[in-house]
């Protein structure tokens, strides 16, 4: 046996909010926002194929998290099933901010053997967002 992916990971938001529109915008599904917005679920996610981003909105407290998490402390870099182009204008058109790329980048598919390129964006919670594309 061995570990063979990621299910979830976990951030903390300042602003729920701005992040669900966020994310939205630039075309991810948010799992439990209706729960949430009811108050029948504590957190929602960002679902991302079959992992997801588990997000720890104002005031929530758990003891089974990262002791200094605060919002802003992501560091996340997904996988774009397009070219580098496409993705650029999706950024461009969801109004999103790019601050670096597209420029080679080393990702992790064939232990960093691959060729690819990524972009570099921020979000609400100035967390770091790469999105990294396979040639």
């Amino acid at each position: 046996m061995s570990t063979v992916s990621i299910d979830h990971i976990a951030m903390p938001t300042g602003n729920a909010e701005k992040l669900i529109e966020f994310y939205k915008r630039i075309g991810f599904t948010i799992n439990d926002e209706e729960e949430w917005r009811a108050g029948k679920a504590r957190i929602f996610s960002i679902q991302i194929g079959d992992s997801k981003i588990n997000v720890h909105p104002e005031g929530f407290t758990a003891d089974l998290r990262g002791p200094t998490a605060v919002p802003g402390c992501a560091d996340i870099c997904f996988v774009w099933d397009g070219t580098a182009d496409q993705c650029k204008k999706m950024l461009e058109e969801a109004g999103v901010e790019i601050i670096r790329g597209p420029g080679p980048r080393r990702g992790a598919r064939a232990g960093g053997g691959l060729p690819a390129v990524s972009l570099y964006a921020r979000d609400p919670d100035q967390n770091l967002l790469e999105w990294m594309i396979y040639l």
